[in-house]
């Protein structure tokens, strides 16, 4: 049961926040601004490229790495495949996982290491095996960690490091926290740029920085819920089962990161799909025993007793107004005709790395809400 009037409570939600999500939400912008100084002082803005690498490789743990990917590859579009490696293992432990390069990757290849915590020792093994296949090297992780001691130290090894909170040491970082992503990603958005895979250079992430801060005002917790998107959009999953949709290039990888956090920082299972395949994909589920209507004796439960049953609720994101051709209308009807709720966010226009920095930023807020308010 999602506890709303914790939501419209600044106090309560700091007392239930004991991992720090809500300020790493708020600080992301700062977070983007002090990873783009760590790039710069690493000397990536000195880098001079012989060109474009055939293929970048990146590595690291859980949906950090996944994330990072899947938001590269979106950004550099089809023309420079960016390809996550995935860990095999026993355990999803730092010690026992382990990451191999495919048998082409070679001396015009790129591997970029990602993580927050940087004593894996299959990413320091992973580091080693690309130095002697002649690929270039770098990583993201927190200073003084055996895996920026292996890449340091290289000829062809770039080091950046992680820009961390103080809060943040207390205990194991959770993957899809807000400030985990951020701080990974823009020293990794630095460095393609500067290599000319995507446009992300100086002007471009202080835009997303400054876009960052401005959704931290609307979304903070001091923002009543009536006038929040992310806690309306928290209020409005309370008990629904989360149906993505995204419409859009950059909204795809927005809508998979949101399903992902929604699962990790909450423990709520979500669905997610592109428009306009999504409307076949999931146009059973919207017919089935999960359809709001499907349930019509439901006005009659005992609702102290008996707990709600759990409705879908479609999440429409965009990352563009509607106009042209879109399958937005389709997406409202399919819903509607099932009465299935939607909700969606649509960002303020911008650049591609300000329009997905915002979709992110307020699904980020939102499932932190409804991770916060649903352990009340």
């Amino acid at each position: 049961m999602l506890d709303e009037s914790l939501l419209d409570s600044p106090e309560g939600l700091a007392e239930a926040d004991q991992r720090g999500l809500l300020r790493g939400a708020a600080e992301a912008g700062a977070r983007v601004r002090t990873a783009a100084r760590h790039a710069t002082e690493a000397g990536v803005g000195e880098l001079k490229p012989d060109g474009r690498p055939r293929a970048v490789l990146i590595a690291g743990p859980g949906a950090a790495a996944t994330h990072a990917a899947d938001l590269l590859g979106t950004l550099a579009g089809p023309g420079s495949p960016v390809t996550r490696l995935a860990p095999t293992g026993v355990a999803p432990a730092a010690g026992a996982l382990r990451w191999e390069l495919p048998g082409w990757a070679g001396s015009v290849d790129l591997l970029l290491i990602a993580t927050p915590d940087g004593t894996e020792p299959g990413l320091s093994l992973l580091a080693d095996q690309a130095y002697r296949r002649g690929c270039a090297v770098a990583a993201v992780a927190p200073a003084g960690t055996p895996l920026a001691d292996a890449v340091a130290g290289a000829a062809h090894g770039l080091f950046v490091p992680m820009a961390t909170a103080p809060y943040e040491q207390d205990e194991p970082l959770a993957a899809s926290a807000p400030g985990v992503l951020w701080a990974l990603l823009t020293p990794l958005l630095a460095l393609l740029d500067r290599i000319g895979l995507l446009t992300a250079g100086p002007d471009a992430l202080e835009k997303v920085a400054d876009r960052l801060d401005h959704i931290a005002e609307r979304c903070g917790p001091a923002i009543a819920t009536y006038s929040n998107p992310a806690k309306t959009l928290a209020a409005e999953l309370a008990d629904a089962l989360p149906v993505i949709w995204t419409e859009g290039t950059s909204a795809g990888p927005a809508g998979r990161r949101f399903a992902a956090a929604l699962a990790e920082l909450s423990g709520r299972p979500a669905v997610v799909a592109e428009l306009p395949e999504a409307l076949a994909a999931h146009s059973a589920l919207l017919a089935g025993p999960l359809a709001a209507s499907a349930d019509p004796d439901d006005f009659f439960r005992d609702r102290v007793e008996e707990p709600p049953a759990l409705h879908a609720r479609v999440v429409l994101l965009r990352d563009r107004p509607i106009g042209g051709l879109t399958a937005a209308p389709g997406a409202r009807d399919l819903a509607l005709s099932h009465d299935t709720p939607i909700s969606e966010l649509e960002p303020d226009a911008g650049g591609e790395l300000e329009t997905l920095s915002e979709l992110i930023a307020i699904t980020d807020f939102a499932a932190v809400y409804l991770a916060l308010a649903s352990r009340a």
